[in-house]
């Protein structure tokens, strides 16, 4: 009789999207990128501007898909002390920090240079 370990859970998964949405990313709980969906428009802001929104709806998508597994697992029992050293995200913190994203992206001015 041989006994297989078992096999670890699936990763949580999370989709962020941008507001004018041309820009999609699936990542992981652990902000790892499975799928981006770039429109062309956004290529006419530049690599670093572009890459800068990536990492941003990475870090994004990670505090979704962390804060699900956080109710998966409290849902499973385990205790709340537990899951905050494993520093997944309560919904409460996943609004905050997206509160505060927001409020940085805003603009100062809708004025335009001529």
């Amino acid at each position: 009789m041989t006994l297989e370990p078992p096999s670890p859970p699936a990763p949580e998964v999370a989709t962020a999207v941008n507001r004018a949405r041309t820009v999609a990313v699936r990542a992981t709980e652990a902000g790892l990128p499975l799928d981006i969906r770039i429109d062309e428009r956004e290529l006419r802001y530049g690599g670093e501007c572009l890459a800068d929104e990536i990492l941003r709806l990475c870090r994004e998508a990670a505090r979704e898909a962390g804060s699900r597994r956080r109710e998966q697992l409290a849902h499973d029992g385990m205790p709340e002390d537990v899951l905050d050293r494993l520093g997944l995200p309560t919904r409460e913190q996943v609004a905050v920090a997206q509160q505060a994203e927001d409020e940085n992206q805003a603009p100062t001015s809708w004025m335009r240079r001529v």
